[in-house]
């Protein structure tokens, strides 16, 4: 396999067949084809990044899975955020979240920071 920037979506899948074969093999990691797999990995990674980026999860939408996840409802956040109304009005986006209100939803829905950023 030749290394170079992938730029279409044949080479990108020759270079995930060639992948696919290579990993059989078992090539240990400071190998020359240790190395070149790690390398066709990134070339894989950068080409995914550019044609298929993952959107960012909506921070709301990961609040209310996370809440019906775990059994929880509005009225569970009153006194840790504020009044039924206030915790309604950010479920409902009618206030926005504050810093305050994310360390509360991350620490209480184990929400990993990133999804508020």
């Amino acid at each position: 396999m030749e290394l170079k920037i992938i730029k279409s979506d044949i080479e990108y899948q020759k270079c995930l067949d060639w992948l696919d074969n290579q990993f059989d093999k078992n090539y240990p990691v400071n190998s020359t084809e240790g190395e070149k797999i790690q390398i066709v990995l990134l070339l894989v990674k950068q080409y995914e990044d550019t044609h298929y980026a993952i959107p960012t999860p909506d921070p709301i939408e990961i609040i209310k899975l996370k809440m019906s996840e775990k059994g929880l409802r509005n009225k569970d956040f009153v006194g840790k955020i504020g009044s039924k109304g206030y915790v309604s009005a950010i479920i409902n986006r009618h206030k926005p979240l504050t810093l305050e209100t994310i360390r509360i939803f991350k620490k209480e829905l184990n929400i990993p920071a990133e999804v508020f950023i």
